[in-house]
């Protein structure tokens, strides 16, 4: 797990990137059959920035199931962004994006913004 955050994003939006990280590990120990996995969260500009890999099998899918098609839904509900890459044979790569909120609850300046 990498994490590269000065400040703790609003609490709405810090347990919304906990639940996609969980969900996310519980499908690599669920299916992927990978012998690793990794984590890394990170702040850029005005977007909250997760993305979980593993090197298993791949060959997940939005539509072939709740699990990711659900996430992919909860993230667009909040203005956010999921990207699943998971050819057959792996690695698989999920990338997800949230606005970023402060703990005041104020959103981020866009970048170049005064």
């Amino acid at each position: 797990v990498t994490v590269d955050l000065v400040d703790r994003p609003a609490q709405a939006i810090e347990g919304i990137a906990y639940f996609t990280v969980s969900e996310l590990l519980q499908n690599v120990s669920k299916h992927s059959r990978a012998g690793a996995a990794s984590v890394g969260v990170w702040r850029s500009g005005d977007r909250l920035m997760l993305q979980v890999r593993d090197d298993g099998r791949g060959g997940a899918r939005l539509d072939g199931g709740t699990g990711m098609s659900g996430l992919a839904e909860r993230l667009g509900a909040v203005d956010g962004l999921f990207v699943l890459d998971s050819p057959e044979g792996g690695p698989t790569t999920v990338t997800a994006e949230l606005p970023w909120r402060d703990r005041a609850g104020t959103a981020a300046k866009p970048v170049g913004a005064a």
